[in-house]
């Protein structure tokens, strides 16, 4: 019911849903179409049972006359018209002639009834019936003005019949007035119960929208869990288990829709002795458990339970078992350890600085001194040597520190292709292999802004990483460079190595992090400190080279110019035109990898 237009009208309720914004409306919508359907079928049922009652005494010329028989037949049909084709599902929208035609009708066919009866029937307590429909659904104002017209109607009657007996009767209007009466009270006592129902429905919903809200919430949280949740009834029923969970249990690829029964398993035998002594002893507890993922792989997890409130006597309900992976437990305690070290690392580079400098400025005058040719290239060794370990130095405080990003329109135009033919050249030497390594170079006018020792830097890096998982076949680890974009060169480094694990994956560019616990785990963050650094983008992803798997670090290079020559104009294959000698199934040269796959 519009309150701006008819506002008598509107439901006492009405401001109860209003207060709770778009819930109490939708609220208020259901609970008056469903309050408004009830009356109208009680409305029909009872019109259809005075119809049936005055044709009964028609046929029988025992009722009033011949006409109210026509109107319980109208009042049928209006009935049934409001009903079908008239319904109303909204409180603003049941203003205007809806009250009117069941209320204001009521009303008025209940009073020819009554005022014309014949017999020993009486129609009053039909009254109740739109005393209630407007103290239910509508105002208080509403409820009242129709127990007010009720009480008028019957002592109007009362004064009636006493002018046309001419006998005025004392009980007659003493019965009308009770009855009037009881109406007002009915009106007050259904509007106000109406009233304490809608906010009560009203809390009730809000209650259970929040609750399902904070459902939604924890289910998020614990689907988003790196440490893997299980629930597990008495009989080591998995009842529900989230994705880190079934991962660690079943690997990457396990089935979504599998039940998982702790005993039914040859692996998780740790897990199951540890929640049966959970509930057989009654409290939580804790191991470290080791897992078969399948026959070749299997890893170690710090396993503690949780019990759930226990229903009976020293019967648990169930058992919340928790599972951390210990590689990353100790990867995070390595990580802890390894910053001690780089901070330390970095005061003792800062502490080398002095005495290197002495080291450089003494070679400097020996230098002046010395004239024979030998002893003059072994002061060039010194100097070189000297400036490499400034360089290194410079590298750790760099790594020590946050690195404000630098553009690689800074850095010297680096021709791509004869420095990564040396770096890897140089590589291969001090290494002592033969055939491992491919070099495919396919940007002969590609130039790049980027220093020098980094490039060296990064590809070593990445080329150290590659050989440690290779498997050391004849072409098991190769180099390319082509054009990556508009003004981008691609260099890639790709090794026919196992996938990398999830658990990798996620910290895969992290500092102090690595697989192998004789690495540092600074490798693969060096790399990527020195891509931001000259506005570089260095990314992982699984591809295939000549029909065979591997795992790819390949890095977008941006472009730079020499003399009067723009970078674009650098590379040396257009976008779109194939690369010769480089078999790429699935990646297209238009479109260089995403940094998606990460």
């Amino acid at each position: 019911m519009a309150q701006d237009h008819n506002p008598s009208f509107a439901p006492s309720w009405f401001s109860t849903f209003e207060d709770h914004g778009s819930l109490g409306r939708e609220q208020r919508r259901h609970a008056f179409e469903r309050l408004w359907r009830a009356f109208m079928r009680a409305r029909a049922f009872i019109a259809a049972v005075l119809l049936a009652l005055q044709v009964f005494e028609l046929l029988n010329h025992s009722g009033g006359p011949n006409w109210l028989v026509l109107v319980s037949a109208l009042h049928l049909t209006a009935a049934l018209a409001v009903m079908f084709w008239w319904p109303v599902d909204n409180p603003e929208k049941a203003g205007g002639l809806q009250w009117p035609l069941t209320i204001g009708v009521d009303l008025l066919v209940f009073g020819l009834l009554q005022f014309f009866q014949q017999g020993g029937l009486n129609y009053t307590p039909l009254f109740a019936l739109p005393v209630l429909l407007a103290a239910v659904l509508g105002s208080m104002t509403l409820a009242l003005a129709t127990a007010a017209s009720v009480t008028l109607f019957l002592l109007g009657e009362a004064a009636a019949s006493a002018a046309l007996l001419s006998d005025v009767s004392a009980s007659r209007f003493l019965q009308a007035g009770l009855t009037g009466t009881g109406f007002f009270l009915v009106a007050l006592l259904a509007n106000q119960l109406a009233v304490r129902l809608a906010r009560e429905e009203v809390l009730a919903q809000s209650s259970q929208a929040a609750a399902r809200a904070q459902a939604q919430v924890n289910e998020l949280v614990i689907e988003s869990l790196s440490e893997g949740v299980l629930v597990v009834d008495p009989h080591g029923v998995v009842r529900n288990a989230n994705p880190a969970a079934k991962s660690m249990l079943m690997g990457e690829h396990y089935p979504h829709a599998a039940k998982l029964l702790l005993s039914a398993r040859h692996g998780w035998e740790g897990l199951s002795h540890l929640v049966n002594e959970s509930f057989a002893l009654g409290q939580p507890m804790q191991s470290e458990v080791r897992i078969d993922i399948d026959e070749f792989t299997s890893h170690r997890f710090f396993a503690r339970t949780r019990l759930t409130r226990t229903q009976g006597e020293g019967h648990a309900a169930l058992c919340v078992l928790f599972l951390e992976d210990l590689r990353e437990v100790e990867a995070r305690v390595r990580t802890e350890k390894l910053a001690s070290m780089g901070r330390m690392s970095a005061a003792v580079a800062h502490e080398i600085r002095n005495p290197l400098s002495a080291i450089t400025q003494a070679n400097a005058l020996l230098d002046e001194e010395v004239v024979e040719p030998g002893q003059k290239r072994l002061t060039r060794m010194i100097e070189q040597n000297a400036q490499r370990l400034s360089r290194i130095v410079d590298d750790i405080l760099n790594v020590a520190r946050v690195q404000p990003h630098q553009d690689g329109a800074y850095a010297a135009a680096l021709p791509l292709d004869p420095t990564v033919r040396q770096i890897t050249h140089e590589w291969n030497r001090q290494n002592q292999i033969q055939g491992i390594l491919g070099v495919h170079l396919h940007a002969p006018q590609a130039h790049v802004g980027f220093d020098p020792e980094h490039l060296r830097r990064l590809l070593i890096n990445l080329l150290d990483n590659a050989l440690r998982h290779a498997s050391g076949k004849p072409s098991s680890i190769r180099v390319i460079t082509q054009p990556g974009g508009t003004d981008r060169v691609r260099l890639s480094v790709w090794s026919d190595g196992a996938p990398l694990e999830a658990s990798v994956l996620r910290h895969l560019f992290e500092p102090f992090f690595s697989s192998e616990s004789r690495s540092s785990g600074l490798g693969l963050y060096i790399c990527r400190e020195l891509c931001e650094r000259y506005g570089a983008q260095i990314a992982y992803q699984r591809s295939r080279l000549d029909q065979r798997e591997g795992n790819e670090f390949f890095v977008l290079l941006p472009g730079a110019t020499t003399g009067n020559q723009p970078a674009q104009q650098s590379l040396a294959y257009p976008m779109g035109d194939s690369v010769p000698g480089l078999t790429r199934p699935g990646l297209s040269q238009a479109d260089p990898p995403s940094l998606s796959t990460l």
